[in-house]
């Protein structure tokens, strides 16, 4: 039986992975691949391999365990920067390991050898998606300017009060549970897998709570 590592990703902490991570569950064990792992947070796709901590501990586990396969969703979960998506595959090859792209059915790698066909579409797809991202954000520009131009116009001030900020009582309600958690020794992952946190805010609470 293939043994295959998930791999999700969502852009915000208000979205959620865990649709992704069911979805794929259920077709690996539809076609009889055993999941070994899963490897999920919440950040943006244009954040560079070192930024993101999924990547990096994938890229890790994959090195030092038979996997023959990463498995995501679609192709913009695995970045929306096409050159950093492009490495990450780069490097999964050289392991001897596949990305499966359930959405389009595209395996990179087939017995062993890198698929041509599938290597020139995942680069299409990406450079889709880095263009999806880049129409969002310029979308998201505008309608922010032209709302703060409107304001201006009604004489309507903008943002928190100077003086705001949120207290250390204030994180700790917030944050209650993942503080719980981190306290009795579980790691940064398993934290943001089993509350949605992403790993990068457990990072701060973390520096800030406990790591004193």
């Amino acid at each position: 039986m293939d043994k295959v590592v998930i791999l999700a990703r969502v852009s915000t902490d208000k979205q959620e992975y865990q649709r992704q991570v069911n979805e794929l569950t259920d077709y690996c064990s539809h076609v009889g691949w055993m999941v070994e792992t899963t490897f999920c947070n919440k950040i943006s796709g244009a954040k560079s391999i070192e930024e993101r901590t999924e990547i990096q501990e994938l890229i890790a586990y994959v090195k030092t365990h038979e996997i023959s396969r990463v498995v995501c969703l679609e192709i913009s979960r695995l970045g929306r920067n096409t050159l950093e998506a492009l490495k990450v595959i780069q490097c999964l090859n050289e392991h001897g390991v596949s990305l499966y792209v359930k959405n389009y059915n595209l395996e990179t790698l087939t017995d062993g050898k890198v698929n041509p066909v599938a290597s020139l579409i995942c680069t299409i797809l990406l450079e889709i998606a880095s263009m999806e991202r880049l129409t969002i954000k310029e979308r998201m520009t505008s309608g922010r300017n032209q709302y703060i131009a409107k304001c201006r116009q009604q004489g309507i001030k903008m943002g928190r009060p100077a003086t705001y900020r949120k207290t250390d009582d204030a994180y700790k309600a917030q944050y209650s549970r993942e503080l719980s958690l981190l306290r009795k020794g579980l790691s940064l992952r398993n934290t943001a897998a089993l509350t949605g946190t992403s790993i990068n805010t457990l990072r701060r609470l973390q520096a800030k709570f406990l790591d004193r």
